[in-house]
């Protein structure tokens, strides 16, 4: 916890790092998960020093967003076309190297 944190904050960040560990996080994990939701607490109330944007403009505090946003990247779905193509490879499939990514799936039967 930061050097001034109230009692309130440490209580908050002990119960979070232990649900995270509860969860099945790692001891180092944990402490990471409850120091940025602490820390973004403080910021969205005024106790920390400085803030990011979207520490202060959330319409949501951690709690409240229950994992909205956890693990909704948006990026590429499956193996890449590298990965087919040498799967192609191994496979012996005619005309691999001028295929794009989703003909290669589609001849690897995916």
């Amino acid at each position: 916890m930061p050097a001034g944190s109230s009692k309130k904050r440490e209580r908050q960040y002990e119960k979070i790092k232990d649900s995270s560990k509860a969860r099945g996080a790692g001891e180092g994990r944990a402490k990471e998960i409850a120091a940025r939701t602490v820390n973004k607490e403080r910021a969205r109330a005024g106790e920390a020093r400085q803030a990011s944007r979207t520490s202060t403009q959330d319409p949501k505090s951690a709690p409240q967003r229950g994992g909205q946003r956890s693990g909704n990247r948006v990026g590429p779905k499956g193996p890449t076309r590298d990965q087919l193509y040498n799967e192609a490879r191994q496979r012996n499939v005619e005309g691999r190297s001028h295929m794009t990514k989703d003909e290669l799936a589609k001849a690897l039967g995916r």
